[in-house]
């Protein structure tokens, strides 16, 4: 899980909104609505409130934080409501990220999102949504044209929404981050649901593919080295998994892993010996943060990064 809020995005500062802001400059910094665990205040309040300033009609990036307030089953639906009431005012908008809420704030599997699905046609010109959490996330069939970066960050995501994901017309997408999670946490995901993807049949520009925080790496690993979609991306995301020498030796005899630029894997449980080998495979590769697997019972556990 996060621990620390944005203090960037798409390129600009973050800074909060408040009820009480009077001016807001747009080509300054990004607005981030959010509220505190006793306040009184709402983020679709705290939208209408933005909406109103003067020029804020120029905006192009939005950053939704903690919504819930005391309310522990509150969702993502008013605040989506409420941007789709509001698209009028938000014409430019093109960076979305809904959920940068840190643990401290409340636990990923513990945010509750919503469906989206009316977010696509209300803002046509979206070109990055990231989203954290997945309890009942929908992403609805969509279309996309100028979509080019899609996160979903969760501790456990299901393989509906995946689905979904996969479904998109975005024939612009460059970036695909999909953070599977544990099925304890609702990520029922197996590596044969990513079969179109990983042989070439979406998304023509991708050029990140990151599948990060994976319950099963070395079947994934497995999976990807002799996919065709290898042939066309720049940078493989495995990292936040629990992948073992076993998956690495899959990727050592990837001829198309080696060729790529970038290869990240860090928070990993890989050997030295195997580490090793994967620094002079060709790609920059990011192998920071091993990690020491558990026993317990005579079970070895070796734990994904975001799982709580």
């Amino acid at each position: 899980m996060p621990y620390e809020n944005l203090t960037t995005f798409v390129g600009k500062p973050v800074e909060d909104v408040q009820s009480g802001t009077g001016t807001w400059d747009v080509a300054r910094a990004v607005p981030r609505l959010r509220i505190e665990y006793d306040s009184q205040d709402s983020v679709p309040a705290l939208l209408g409130h933005y909406a109103a300033l003067p020029g804020t009609e120029a905006t192009d990036a939005l950053v939704i934080g903690y919504w819930q307030g005391d309310d522990s089953q509150g969702s993502s639906q008013a605040i989506v409501e409420a941007l789709v009431s509001y698209a009028e005012r938000f014409p430019n908008l093109r960076a979305l990220f809904l959920g940068d809420i840190v643990s401290e704030e409340n636990e990923i599997s513990w945010i509750n999102q919503s469906d989206l699905s009316a977010l696509w046609p209300a803002f046509p010109h979206l070109e990055h949504l990231q989203v954290r959490g997945s309890n009942d996330l929908s992403l609805g069939r969509f279309e996309a044209p100028r979509l080019t970066t899609l996160i979903l960050e969760s501790g456990g995501l299901p393989r509906r929404v995946v689905q979904e994901a996969l479904a998109a017309g975005a024939p612009e997408l460059r970036h695909l981050e999909l953070w599977l999670g544990t099925d304890e946490y609702g990520g029922d995901t197996t590596p044969e649901d990513f079969a179109d993807l990983f042989a070439g049949r979406l998304f023509p520009k991708l050029e990140t593919l990151a599948l990060r925080d994976c319950a099963y790496a070395d079947d994934l690993a497995a999976a990807l080295a002799g996919a065709p979609v290898l042939e066309r991306i720049t940078t493989l995301d495995l990292s936040l998994g629990n992948l073992t020498d076993a998956g690495a030796e899959a990727l050592l005899a990837s001829p198309a892993v080696a060729r790529l630029s970038r290869l990240d894997l860090h928070h990993h449980f890989l050997t030295d010996a195997t580490m090793a080998r994967l620094e002079r495979l060709g790609p920059a590769v990011d192998l920071s943060e091993r990690q020491e697997e558990e026993e317990y019972g005579g079970t070895i556990y070796r734990s994904i990064a975001v799982s709580e």
